[in-house]
């Protein structure tokens, strides 16, 4: 890490301006933070100056900046569209599914950047009703997102929530189903998180601070009643909450959480205007979930639990005494979620990095899981809206099998595929191999990597090779098809998923080793993965590259700072590479309810922990590899300084001549932009990154 005397007997008032490669430089603005008596002098703080005309010219300087240096690549990224386009179906649809007399689905049509929702009444034979064209609302704007369309229980209306920023920050629409017409209610700057009652005329919805966005209280809107009611606010500011209606839809449940600890309450959804009783207080590092099933509540927890069990309590008889073991807990086995049905209790778990649905008679208490014919594959719990069914619906995929829809008949255990993702082209999933292969960390931990590559691939070292990270959460990186990703594998390249610890493929131990004071496991697991390939003859130091977004970026910088000897390039999007400084910022979206996964900086060992590996604390005075940054200008979770001032920090320090560009989508959110083929179009710039450093440009 640079001292700060050093930055001081620097030119520290630069103008932006163009160095002898081209490169922007952003004026450096001295400016002091000092925490636990400990200074630390950050000249690009200045950037978070959001609505500041020199931070604008600066980012749209990187931009031009990207865009020169990558401008000789332009006919093959447009060759790369093209034929990522190709594969996918333009037109197309998803699997309808039944509920009451309604058939639901939503299609794409040809040319068309956004989704068409739709109904069939009884059959699908019937006349198509439409029920939201999203493209003919979205032509006035640049980035247009609609989120969580739901119809009422009587299907007569819906509720969607629209934003038109990236910021998360919804306007939440009503429309009336039999006239085609919006309703005069519209509520604004909220999160999208809502759900209807059951007399079809109330809604509840998650509300967020303006500033901080977190989503802090919990009010209920009657149609065509301007005064709206607060039923529950959240004081603590670790905690955020949300809404769910349990399948059975007879109970409304208020979800207060943080990282380690939840806390239920529940409504019943036939009296909306009832108060909301507390089901169990948070206390200590206790997670719960629960879901209602008929006469009973169930219960997932992990309370000396640390994979989570299972029980349950009589739906009267909710006091912690009264609770009894379903399903006990495993060492081995981390049991995900939880989906209950008339007859049935449906787990969702994970075992050695791959995923498992595990199926309950409620009656009998016996089980099975589904069978699943691949090695390396995931398996999901799909659109379930009907609670007294015998039928569940689960998603399968690989990576080369594309994703694909099956109803599961569970007392004949018949499977019928209603729909696998049509890859067009001369796609087969023959062509490739997939294998799961075990790194070594430093402390010895064995780490799962997922590989995929062409059938008749040979290890040497010229192979060029992508490895993808995230590690973080608890949420697994699970080993998915993409049908993008054959333009990399048909011109040679090895594509493989790190599982790094901070993700919970290996139980939730895994987690509990990549989080806080042990976040380091992360990032040397990940190098040792990538070293792992070298040493096993998959590729080199020459030709692989690492990939990683949000706190995957977090991976990408730190590994830049720490290997980057191991890497010819690093993609980070949206990174989140400014730890420290936002970690001691509690104005700043997403900071006080992530204290739990990097550990609160306002206690010293946190923020001596966090200063030693923080990417934009620790960049130094050395050769990087070549890097692409992505980032958006109202990205409500990363936001767009991070990355914006770790790369004016590189640009000073580092001793190379290597690429380094910043990309600021200035019209986009934290998952990029909105549009199906605007995302296609985003990747593509980022393939042509590596194949130009790759010299594979045909």
């Amino acid at each position: 890490m640079e001292s700060s005397v050093n930055f001081l007997h620097k030119d520290v008032m630069r103008e932006n301006r163009y160095n002898q490669y081209g490169a922007p430089r952003a004026k450096r603005k001295i400016h002091h933070l000092e925490k636990h008596g400990h200074a630390r002098i950050d000249p690009y703080y200045w950037l978070c100056e959001r609505h500041n005309p020199e931070v604008i010219d600066y980012l749209n300087a990187e931009n031009a900046f990207t865009e020169q240096s990558l401008k000789h690549t332009n006919k093959f990224q447009e060759k790369l569209f093209e034929e990522m386009r190709s594969r996918i179906k333009e037109e197309d649809s998803s699997v309808p599914y039944k509920k009451d007399n309604y058939w639901y689905y939503t299609r794409y049509e040809k040319g068309k950047e956004y989704a068409i929702y739709c109904r069939k009444l009884d059959s699908l034979d019937a006349e198509e009703e439409i029920l939201l064209d999203v493209n003919k609302h979205a032509d006035q704007y640049e980035y247009f997102h609609v989120s969580r369309f739901k119809v009422s229980p009587d299907h007569n209306l819906a509720a969607f929530a629209v934003d038109t920023v990236g910021r998360r920050k919804y306007t939440l629409y009503f429309k009336n189903l039999q006239t085609g017409e919006l309703l005069a209610d519209q509520i604004k700057n909220i999160t999208n998180n809502f759900v209807w009652a059951n007399d079809n005329r109330t809604l509840y919805y998650s509300h967020q601070h303006p500033q901080t966005l977190r989503a802090n209280a919990i009010y209920r809107h009657t149609l065509g009643n301007l005064n709206d009611s607060c039923v529950y606010y959240e004081n603590d500011e670790t905690f955020s909450v949300y809404l769910l209606k349990s399948l059975s839809q007879k109970y409304i449940f208020i979800v207060s959480y943080s990282t380690l600890q939840t806390e239920y309450r529940f409504i019943d959804a036939d009296r909306p205007k009832s108060e909301s009783a507390l089901f169990y207080p948070r206390e200590g590092e206790h997670e719960y979930h629960i879901e209602h099933g008929g006469d009973r509540f169930f219960i997932l927890t992990n309370e000396n639990a640390r994979n989570f069990k299972v029980l349950e309590t009589p739906e009267k008889k909710i006091a912690k005494r009264y609770w009894r073991q379903v399903v006990e807990h495993q060492e081995h086995v981390l049991i995900e979620k939880m989906t209950v049905f008339k007859n049935y209790l449906i787990l969702e778990e994970i075992k050695e990095g791959l995923s498992a649905i595990r199926i309950i008679d409620r009656q009998t208490g016996e089980w099975h899981s589904i069978d699943f014919e691949e090695p390396l594959y995931l398996a999901f719990v799909s659109t379930n809206p009907e609670y007294e069914t015998d039928t569940l619906r689960y998603g399968f995929e690989s990576m080369k099998t594309p994703e694909s829809i099956y109803d599961y008949h569970v007392p004949t255990r018949k499977k019928t595929l209603k729909k696998r993702q049509q890859v067009l082209g001369d796609f087969s999933p023959d062509n490739y191999i997939t294998e799961r292969l075990w790194a070594t960390a430093t402390d010895g931990t064995r780490i799962p990597i997922s590989l995929i590559c062409r059938k008749r691939f040979q290890k040497h070292s010229e192979n060029p090779a992508v490895i993808y990270g995230y590690g973080s959460y608890g949420f697994s990186m699970e080993p998915y098809f993409s049908p993008h990703r054959l333009s990399l594998l048909d011109r040679g390249f090895v594509f493989a998923i790190a599982h790094v610890r901070g993700g919970s493929e290996m139980g939730r131990w895994w987690y509990e080793n990549g989080r806080q004071i042990h976040k380091k496991n992360t990032f040397t697991d990940f190098t040792a993965c990538s070293e792992f390939l070298i040493k096993q003859g998959y590729t080199s130091p020459e030709h692989l590259y690492a990939m990683g977004g949000s706190a995957g970026g977090l991976l990408m910088g730190a590994i830049a700072n720490m290997r980057p000897d191991l890497y010819n390039g690093i993609i980070a999007n949206v990174p989140f590479v400014d730890v420290l400084t936002t970690m001691l910022d509690d104005s700043i979206p997403l900071t006080t309810s992530e204290y739990d996964e990097w550990g609160n900086p306002h206690i010293k060992k946190f923020y001596d922990y966090i200063l030693s590996y923080s990417p934009y604390d620790n960049v130094d005075a050395q050769n990087y590899p070549n890097m692409l940054v992505l980032t958006s200008f109202h990205d409500s979770q990363v936001q767009y300084w991070e990355p914006a001032k770790w790369v004016a920090k590189l640009r000073d320090l580092k001793t190379d001549n290597h690429l380094l560009l910043l990309k600021t989508y200035l019209k986009a959110g934290h998952s990029g932009l909105s549009g199906r083929f605007q995302k296609i179009r985003d990747l593509a710039l980022r393939y042509a990154f590596i194949f130009d450093l790759e010299g594979l440009m045909e």
